[in-house]
């Protein structure tokens, strides 16, 4: 591990309210909490595992949820968790770290745990067992599994599908290509396909598959589900990992880490609509690029809001179904006001969409007796 990753010398208007590190090297437990805002209520974020996680990353996604939550109209606040490893690391190691760093935080009210990058459902019953604070839990223990269900995925095809018509495309037969064939990428891509759009190309860590024709989006799940990696599926081309960037499509859906798209590549991306599934996908300058090269580019706390929208819904008791329900009002409302703003301001549909949420973060201070975070 590099010398202190987890340092941060940050601060605006809005946040970090909190930041928190954790350090326990007989366990090898190096995390860190950041809470950005808690004016409209506790946070709610993500913790994710990864080896190369530092603090700042972990401070830009608090304050993506601390935007996304408030874009969406929920009464939380943003924050992140992040630990350092590998999240394939033996179970019992892994179990022993997220129990020992959810203990480390237990007295953080201000703070809800779920399931991210590196963890799921079964990583928040952990957390739910030690401090009974977390959503995205399984099903047996009264949860809406995020993930297995797909929540982030179904609101983001019904983002794609609010903005279709602001770039004159229509959903049958539209081309879509998933960098990061994971949770959020396959429900994603099955959400989509149901909807009559076909899957050119996809990819993961280990390489890319491509079929210009259309992969079988069922069969590639089920590949990806029994351990296989998509470079290696029978239903379409091998490519390089990174090839991903530059195949043609109509709707290119980024699910995987930060700034997979920079100045470097973001010529290379031949696309109509770029729907952000992963957090902070693309660098300030790439999407801005996207913009001038007439690129539709859905911001992540407008596009993929669809997961914190039902782990809310989840902390309330709300049904399944009308979780769901939640997701598709919310996410295309959001998306179609956002786009409507952008085109009649002259803005960016981040700025659009940053302007909506701003607003109402500001006004949530507003109430509060320290006109703070």
């Amino acid at each position: 591990m590099t010398a202190n990753p987890l340092q941060l010398d940050f601060h605006d208007e809005f946040g970090p309210h909190k930041i928190i590190r954790i350090f326990e090297p007989g366990l090898g437990l190096y995390g860190a909490l950041v809470v950005d805002n808690i004016a409209a209520g506790p946070s709610i974020g993500g913790l994710r595992m990864a080896e190369d996680v530092t603090i700042e990353e972990c401070f830009r996604l608090a304050r993506a949820m601390t935007l996304k939550n408030a874009a969406a109209g929920l009464p939380h606040g943003g924050g992140k968790s992040v630990l350092v490893g590998d999240p394939r690391m033996p179970v019992k190691h892994k179990e022993d770290l997220i129990r020992a760093f959810a203990c480390a935080l237990a007295s953080e009210q201000s703070y809800i745990f779920g399931p991210d990058m590196g963890t799921d459902e079964q990583c928040m019953a952990w957390v739910r067992d030690e401090i009974g604070r977390a959503v995205g839990l399984p099903r047996e223990i009264g949860g809406i599994p995020l993930d297995e269900l797909g929540a982030t995925g179904f609101g983001l095809m019904h983002s794609v599908e609010a903005a279709l018509p602001f770039a004159g495309l229509s959903m049958d037969g539209a081309r879509i290509a998933v960098q990061g064939f994971g949770s959020v990428g396959m429900h994603a891509a099955r959400f989509l396909g149901e909807k009559g759009a076909v899957l050119v190309a996809a990819s993961d860590s280990d390489g890319t598959t491509a079929n210009a024709d259309g992969l079988d989006i069922t069969a590639l799940i089920a590949h990806k589900q029994a351990g296989g990696s998509v470079g290696t599926f029978a239903g379409g081309r091998a490519r390089g990992r990174d090839d991903i960037i530059a195949i043609a499509c109509d709707i290119w859906i980024p699910a995987a880490r930060p700034d997979v798209v920079t100045m470097d590549n973001v010529d290379q991306l031949q696309a109509r609509i770029v729907a952000q599934g992963a957090n902070i996908p693309l660098t300030e300058a790439a999407e801005k690029q996207l913009h001038k090269n007439g690129i539709l580019c859905l911001p992540d706390f407008i596009a993929n809001a669809g997961g914190v929208i039902c782990a809310a819904m989840e902390y309330r008791g709300v049904s399944e179904t009308s979780a769901f329900a939640e997701i598709a009002d919310r996410i295309g409302h959001n998306t179609g006001e956002m786009l409507s703003r952008s085109e009649a301001d002259g803005k960016t549909p981040r700025q659009a969409a940053l302007d909506m949420a701003t607003a109402r973060v500001r006004a949530a201070m507003a109430t509060r007796r320290w006109s703070t975070f």
